[in-house]
């Protein structure tokens, strides 16, 4: 058996999240007390009771799943259930919560990352005007080229049709238009705050590179995807380059889901709210076998 822990990426937040964590495991209620020191702010508060729309600002809904993730591993840690764990990886943000659950960070310092990685990505939001849009049902090569003639970008392939397209708010609904025009038959417009990995973020990536250059980064103890190339990131060196790269470049999620079952996962642990890795695997492969975690109660079984 070699399971693979995936932690999840922004819009998985949900009110009510690692609030049944936080009231019965006392190591859970100690990783959220020790958050909201770090921060400065109350992130359970936020979490547990909303409201929603301060939950998912950018700032506060990446340490949130950054925090929820690591709470699920710490009880499975505890719980003597990660014997069999070998790989680590995680959608967007969810690679930084996967390193730390690797041991490139520890807890305080993998949140910092996370914290300034959010906070840097929310600011480049309000500086610009974004948009993103999902493009159901079509081959990579026909969005390549949408993305091409409307001079936006392919934020993320998530699974086999499903790729997400981000850029200037104009361009996007632009791209919305013409693809109806080329025969696409689902392209969805999303509620999002800015383009996310895409070159308006650059401002964001150039920050977060200083910020990094900062931290110590350990090599990992799991064998870890990077989003940025779907391949295996090992040197420390390499992993802080992969980081920086990613808030800017296209999510590979489908090719890391690929490439950890082709090394060797016989099943997939999702640890975040909602089972969206999971629906996005069941996409990829049927085959596959995925738990999603999310509340105290799926960690009893």
């Amino acid at each position: 058996m070699a399971t693979a822990l995936i932690f999840s990426g922004q819009g998985a937040q949900k009110v009510g999240m690692g609030k049944s964590l936080y009231e019965n495991s006392a190591t859970a209620r100690a990783l959220y007390d020790e958050a909201n020191r770090v921060l400065g702010w109350d992130l359970a508060k936020i979490c547990f009771e909303g409201p929603e729309p301060e939950l998912t600002q950018t700032k506060v809904c990446q340490p949130a799943l950054f925090v929820h993730g690591l709470a699920l591993h710490a009880i499975l840690k505890e719980q003597g259930k990660l014997a069999d764990v070998k790989f680590a990886l995680g959608l967007s943000l969810g690679e930084v919560t996967a390193l730390t659950a690797a041991g490139v960070f520890d807890f305080a310092t993998g949140l910092k990352v996370v914290a300034e990685r959010g906070r840097l990505m929310q600011q480049a939001c309000e500086q610009t005007v974004g948009g993103m849009a999902a493009v159901i049902g079509e081959e990579r090569a026909k969005v390549a080229e949408l993305c091409r003639d409307f001079d936006i970008e392919a934020a993320n392939f998530n699974a086999p049709g499903q790729i997400i397209v981000s850029g200037e708010k104009a361009k996007v609904e632009a791209a919305v238009a013409g693809a109806k025009d080329r025969g696409m038959k689902k392209v969805i417009p999303l509620n999002v705050a800015g383009a996310y990995h895409s070159r308006l973020m650059e401002p964001a990536r150039a920050a977060f590179a200083n910020y990094l250059a900062g931290v110590a980064f350990a090599a990992p103890q799991l064998t870890v995807f990077t989003n940025t190339t779907g391949q295996v990131v090992s040197d420390p060196a390499a992993i802080r380059e992969a980081l920086v790269k990613q808030v800017v470049s296209s999510v590979l999620w489908e090719d890391c889901m690929r490439n950890t079952a082709a090394a060797g996962a016989t099943g997939f642990w999702e640890l975040g709210p909602g089972g969206v890795l999971a629906g996005l695997a069941k996409r990829t492969d049927k085959a596959w076998t995925v738990k999603s975690l999310a509340e105290f109660s799926d960690l009893a079984a």
